[in-house]
């Protein structure tokens, strides 16, 4: 007969040993579900700042959205469809309830017109346009940051390394849409190369005439590369001048190995946290890109939203923003961790 395995009582309680026979998990996946755990409370009271804000909008929302001539028992009954007539406490918990399961609720402005429907399908098409743009940015805004910026240490005090220093300092300094007007008269008014718009045509994706995005897109990477650039070259000037670094150069380690293991690595490790909130900074610049090219994306849905005093599709879209900017946040604190030796056991153990 098999002997029973007891687990051990003689850890001190706390000690390391003793949270990972308790837990049962591997370090890596503990802190993940930790940071997962800060994320949805973050995310739970952002949640109530977001429904808190909407409800303290001037007016009331029924008489907003039809208006003054409209009659008393019609009020009553859009109150009733959108569940304003209700306590102000079990709005927040339906709402969220809602939200959690992907059910943001009905368009308050659509309810005014009579008929019904949701704010999820009158959102998705948008979100998904600015995910496109979103992404693309983002993919080349690391990637010149980290090309460009590495290249400039690595050439400090050089033509080459002045010239890109005052060029992103410069670039950084001005505002995205005075960005995005000056490339549209530059790639539209005199050059007639691209659209100075960005609509796409019902039932099609920003995807089917690429051409549409790319002045978006520059915008949005100017705007934030700027910044970037001039972290990763700081980082890396930062990093080339610590002993361990002459350390492998004495030890004849070739060149390129030294820059990727050394110092590229421990550059990014201390900046990633700087990097991913300037990548929250880009999703707020996208609202205003969007209203400059007219980009059919979630920052002109919520811009629109708010003009017509829909509560609900405000709520959703809010919602949905503060849950990406947490998001980028819990995926960098996990990437620096990963990275760096002394946090990961620090911050796994």
């Amino acid at each position: 007969m098999p002997t029973a395995i007891h687990p051990r009582t003689d850890l001190p309680r706390g000690s390391p040993e003793g949270r990972r026979l308790t837990i049962g998990l591997p370090p890596a996946v503990r802190f993940v579900v930790r940071r997962l755990a800060a994320g949805l409370v973050t995310l739970l009271i952002a949640s109530a700042l977001i429904f808190a804000a909407v409800q303290v909008l001037p007016g009331d929302a029924a008489d907003a959205v039809l208006g003054q001539q409209a009659t008393a028992e019609r009020v009553a009954a859009v109150r009733a469809d959108l569940g304003l007539d209700k306590p102000l406490f079990q709005r927040y918990v339906d709402w969220l309830g809602g939200t959690v399961t992907g059910d943001f609720g009905n368009s308050t402005a659509a309810a005014a017109q009579g008929s019904t429907v949701s704010v999820w399908s009158d959102i998705k098409t948008p979100l998904v346009n600015s995910l496109i743009l979103a992404v693309i940015a983002a993919v080349l805004f690391i990637v010149m940051s980290l090309v460009i910026g590495s290249w400039a240490a690595l050439r400090r005090d050089t033509a080459v390394d002045r010239l890109f220093s005052n060029t992103s300092l410069g670039v950084g300094a001005v505002p995205e849409f005075v960005i995005a007007t000056l490339l549209i008269a530059l790639f539209f008014s005199t050059l007639g190369l691209l659209p100075p718009i960005s609509q796409v045509a019902p039932g099609a994706t920003p995807l089917n005439e690429p051409e549409r995005l790319v002045l978006p897109v520059l915008t949005l990477v100017a705007a934030a590369g700027s910044y970037g650039i001039r972290l990763v070259r700081a980082s890396m000037i930062d990093v080339l001048e610590h002993d361990y670094v002459s350390q492998a150069r004495l030890n004849g380690v070739p060149e390129p190995q030294v820059v990727r293991k050394f110092v590229l690595r421990n550059a990014l490790a201390a900046n990633i946290q700087v990097l991913a909130n300037t990548m929250r900074n880009l999703i707020g610049g996208i609202i205003i890109v969007e209203s400059v090219f007219a980009y059919p994306g979630i920052g002109a849905k919520l811009v629109s939203a708010v003009s017509l005093r829909d509560i609900q599709e405000v709520a959703g879209i809010s919602f949905i923003l503060a849950a990406a900017y947490i998001v980028i946040n819990i995926a960098a604190d996990v990437v620096v961790v990963l990275m760096v030796p002394k946090l990961r056991t620090a911050q796994l153990s």
